[in-house]
This record gives C-alpha cells, structure tokens and sequence, in this order.
C-alpha cells in the first residue's frame, strides 16, 4: 500500500522571526528557489511510491508550510483515525492549527482536544510513532513541554497506546524530529548529543540497532529524512549515513532544502503521514 502524505506548498513562506539558532534571518528566503525545492520533495516522494495530498497555504502563516507540526495524526487496529490538535509555543504558528484541524475534520478524522493549559505539544516535530504503531515516542525540552507530552500520554493511555517522553537538550535539534528517525521496525537514526542521559538510557530498549549521527549531521538535518518504501529521502549524504542505509538496506535519495533550513525545518518537518 502505497504511504499518503500531507503537504502544503511554501507559497507565503518566509523567515521573518528568530525561533530557533537556525532563523538568523541574515539569509532572505527565495520564494522562487523554495518553491522549486518544495516541488522537487513531491517529485522524489512520487517518484517513492507515495501518494500527496495538499492544504491550502494561507497568506501570513509562513511557517505553514512545515505540516508536521500543526496536529499529531493517530492510528491503531480497531479505533477510528484522530488527530490531536497542537498548541504550539509561537503565537504566528498557533494560527496554523485551525486550518489543519478543519482539514482532517473534513475527512473524518475524530479530534481530541487536549487542556494543555499553559503547556505546549508540536505534534509530528516531537511526537513519532514506532513504525509498527506500538508507542509513541514524545520529545520535550524546547518546544513540547513536559506537561503537554504527560497529558498528551495520559489521553493516549486510555487508547491503549504507550507513549515514552525523551528529554531534549540541543537546541539546534530543538524538535525530535530533527535527530530521531526509524529506519524500520529495528532501527533508528539518532544524534546522541541532543538527549539527556536518561532519554539514551531508554532507547536501547525499544530497538535492536541505534545508529548514530555527529551533531554536526544532524545540525543539517540529515536525520530529518524521510523512509519511503526502500528509500531515504535526505537533504544531504555523508559517509556515515551511507554506510548506515546499506547496513539497512535503503537506498538514498538527495532532495535539496537549503532554502528551508534557513527556517530550521527540512524533509521530515514539511508532511504528515496520513493513516
């Protein structure tokens, strides 16, 4: 079965504030270039097997182009899909969440409104499934808080679904996203410098092979790929990504994001898997 996604196209986005040490804004956004590169992630995706679903871009939401942040979409055997709309930590991206929630309400998805209160939860940025859907693993430290992945856990309990909080503690892989991605049901890619000791104590529990990325791989996003059926879509190939997709067996494909770095976001941060 072919992987769906969920894109929005980088009409109106731009770097317009500092949000992470990435957004130094010394560096104006091609809208054009982007634009080129958003259309060469569909092609690669496309050319993987995937099939693309769109949201319309809205004029001053610049960021709303990084669709994995916007809601976390749920799926388990024997419960209807869902999402959990998120309440993100800047008031410009906060603004995205309505449009993604009527979009996945439109087409049946059931929405869990969390009380977050004053605490925060980013969706897809820092909440990712296993790849076989038996838990969820939550980071938190710089844009989900604590609280927010306690409550967004204890909702998910009464699911059946486990969910395991990893603390954060580099702030160029201020999402988990930026330095956690399952290869497959066995194996992950991580940065180990982004966690705190007791977040890389509990990782060797779930997985059978760790690889591990430089902080310097991952500050340029190398382990925000992207698996699609055998491929690893990436913005860059370095030696010891190379060696550790063939130990893996898949194959990578190199998509160009340098315009959407600028932003701090790359290949993972720009969908959302779609049950």
């Amino acid at each position: 079965m072919a992987k769906r996604l969920l894109l929005c196209a980088p009409t109106y986005f731009d770097v317009v504030d500092r949000k992470n040490p990435y957004m130094s804004g010394d560096f104006p956004v091609d809208r054009r270039k982007a634009r080129f590169q958003w259309e060469g992630l569909c092609a690669a995706l496309q050319k993987s097997g995937c099939e693309i679903e769109t949201i319309d871009a809205v004029s001053d939401l610049e960021d709303m182009v990084f669709a994995a942040n916007q809601v976390f979409v749920g799926y388990k055997e024997g419960l209807e899909r869902f999402i959990v709309p998120s309440r993100m930590v800047y008031a410009s991206r906060q603004r995205e969440v309505p449009f993604y929630v009527e979009w996945f309400r439109k087409r049946g998805y059931k929405v869990i409104n969390l009380e977050l209160g004053d605490d925060c939860l980013e969706g897809h940025g820092d909440l990712l499934w296993h790849p076989d859907g038996s838990r969820i693993y939550a980071g938190y430290g710089f844009r989900s808080t604590r609280g927010g992945v306690e409550k967004f856990s204890t909702a998910m309990a009464k699911m059946g679904i486990p969910v395991f909080p990893l603390q954060l503690v580099d702030p160029f892989c201020y999402h988990l996203d930026t330095c956690f991605c399952p290869l497959n049901n066995d194996a992950v890619l991580i940065c180990s410098s982004a966690y705190s000791s007791d977040a890389l104590e509990t990782l060797p529990k779930f997985w059978k092979r760790i690889h591990k990325l430089s902080a310097e791989e991952a500050h340029r996003f190398i382990g925000n790929g992207i698996v699609a059926n055998g491929n690893y879509l990436t913005p860059y190939l370095t030696p010891n990504l190379q060696t550790i997709l063939e130990q893996e067996g898949l194959t990578p494909v190199v998509v160009e994001t340098t315009e959407f770095e600028k932003a701090g976001g790359s290949l993972f941060c720009m969908k959302a898997f779609l049950p």
